[in-house]
């Protein structure tokens, strides 16, 4: 723009952003600044995402094809049974404790001459990742519910990512040969969750089933087929492949394999792919059994070996007509990839959104809830609701109790949503994934302070951040009672230190039990200032005596 540096950091300043002259700008603030200088800015998106998305498919080169349908829900509510019945093979053996652990594709025909390829995604909470990435290239999701259990919480988060992904859902109600089956319950259930089935008067489609006698199975690929009609589901044949990869390892005797599903044109062998940063030339197509293939269409799953590397699991890929084009953009992409690392995308946080408010550019919060209890969890969510007014909408897509696990910072990333924790704390591999994609997880006991904050949000105002840094945590290996000083929780310190008189919280399970000082650290029979990693101590809590083996003491500032 030829302006100096010094008018630039002026603006920002006015703008309420301080900033020093070597600092990377958001797009918003580049935004803001560029139009107070008269100019307009315009951003370049990935080359691949613009190549994907630029290429206008016309009415008449459009042709029928198979509806990607996902298989998700709870572990061992029987989603592989229910496809190991439809293929006539038995995926789960082959799984480790009869466990799916990877996204399995699969692509079945039937005797009328049509097919449907299936998404088995696993339903173990440990895998939200990959149901996650399930959602995002499916037509059709397909929620197995077992009618001798209850709607589990990984039943709820399944529902969650296939609302997210805006895809219609099918309700297999499966296990209906069990003695303690009871669909009715699992209708209740659903309709409290505001999915009514349709023979309860409601919109969502649904089939009882028994994956294990193959009950119901034909009826429910109707209402499969019946769905995927109603979507009219068309891609373009005659054109050069794309589509995502599902998945991509190193195989020892092959090379990189890459799972892939095509949702447009037609692979060939020879042809050259880039997917992210990889590139490379398709030198065997295999499907699910393994056959060799020459060329696959649209819907179709199918392993190609390339030579260059393993992309990241959800990336779109292209086929380009030659190797050098294919070389270019891979090489540029990765140029943009560190640029984008360095320059990380601002999420949202309740600072950023006063902030948006003051510029006009808010519409809704969304928000992630979990607590110690269910009570206290409805108390939240009733009172953050009741802030909502028309231009300002809170929106909660996930509330539950216990632990704030990788699942639900993964769902927070896909929604750009903030996760509010009650009394709850934060698992390692969860603070991990939030840090590095810059996710806000906040941490109250109090619920007024949360009413409060949330409140300043929505009206601009600043919010006084209060950070707590954890020092060390010790674990209670035994306690002991003695009748003039109360009960001695005898620990070891599993990370950091303990520092005497300091302020402390007691977990137990994942939820915090009691907040309050050491009133006395000890080791062996002498007092310490403090105690460090590997080492066990005697910890008093003031007026505190309620100890529990396993119970964790995290001491803080």
């Amino acid at each position: 723009m030829n302006i100096s540096s010094i008018k630039i950091i002026k603006s920002c300043i006015s703008l309420g952003i301080m900033v020093t002259r070597n600092q990377r700008l958001d797009a918003e603030t580049l935004t803001l600044v560029a139009d107070e200088f008269g100019y307009s800015v315009e951003f370049v998106g990935t080359d691949l995402e613009k190549a994907i998305q630029g290429e206008k498919d016309f009415e008449k080169d459009l042709k029928p094809r198979s509806p990607v349908v996902t298989i998700m829900g709870h572990v061992d509510h029987g989603k592989t049974s229910l496809l190991d019945y439809i293929r006539k093979t038995n995926i789960i053996a082959g799984e480790c404790g009869g466990i799916t652990q990877h996204v399995g594709a699969y692509n079945v025909k039937f005797k009328k001459g049509n097919s449907i390829t299936f998404l088995d995604t696993p339903g173990h909470e440990a895998f939200t990742s990959m149901r996650a990435r399930g959602t995002k290239i499916t037509d059709i999701v397909v929620i197995v519910i077992a009618t001798d259990d209850d709607v589990m919480p990984q039943t709820k988060e399944a529902i969650s990512h296939a609302q997210l992904a805006g895809v219609p859902i099918i309700f297999a109600l499966n296990k209906i040969d069990k003695i303690n089956s009871n669909p009715d319950k699992i209708r209740r259930q659903l309709s409290d969750m505001n999915f009514l089935l349709e023979e309860w008067g409601g919109k969502y489609q649904s089939q009882e089933i028994s994956a294990k006698l193959g009950k119901g199975i034909d009826k429910l690929l109707e209402k499969i087929f019946l769905e995927a009609e109603i979507l009219n589901l068309k891609a373009n044949p005659n054109k050069p492949a794309v589509g995502t990869v599902i998945e991509a390892f190193l195989d020892k005797g092959r090379g990189y394999c890459w799972t892939i599903l095509i949702q447009g044109g037609t692979l060939k062998l020879g042809d050259y792919v880039v997917a992210g940063t990889f590139h490379g030339k398709v030198k065997v197509i295999l499907d699910e059994i393994g056959n060799n293939l020459k060329k696959v269409l649209p819907s179709k799953p199918v392993k190609i070996l390339v030579l260059n590397g393993a992309p990241n699991s959800g990336e779109r890929f292209k086929v380009f007509k030659n190797e050098k084009e294919a070389k270019q953009l891979a090489s540029r992409m990765s140029k943009l990839k560190k640029e984008q690392n360095i320059r990380s995308k601002k999420t949202i946080t309740l600072e950023e959104i006063g902030r948006r408010i003051a510029i006009g550019d808010f519409k809704e919060l969304k928000l992630i809830i979990k607590g110690d209890m269910y009570g206290s969890v409805e108390a939240i969510t009733d009172s953050l609701e009741k802030l909502s007014t028309d231009t300002r909408i809170i929106n909660i897509i996930y509330k539950n109790i216990g632990l704030i696990t990788e699942s639900d910072v993964l769902l927070a990333k896909a929604s750009n949503a903030i996760i509010v924790g009650f009394n709850v704390k934060c698992t390692l591999k969860a603070k991990i994934i939030a840090n590095k994609n810059n996710l806000e997880i906040r941490l109250y006991n109090i619920i007024y302070d949360i009413i409060n904050d949330f409140k300043k949000a929505l009206y601009g105002m600043n919010i006084k951040v209060k950070k707590v840094t954890v020092i060390g945590n010790a674990e209670i290996i035994n306690f002991f009672k003695r009748k003039q000083i109360g009960t001695i929780a005898g620990c070891l310190i599993i990370n950091g230190k303990i520092i005497r008189n300091s302020k402390i919280r007691l977990i137990r399970d994942g939820v915090v039990i009691y907040t309050g000082e050491l009133n006395s650290l000890k080791r062996f029979q002498d007092d310490v200032k403090e105690v460090n990693k590997g080492y066990e101590c005697g910890i008093i809590i003031k007026d505190y005596n309620d100890f529990k083996i396993g119970d964790i003491i995290e001491c803080y500032i």
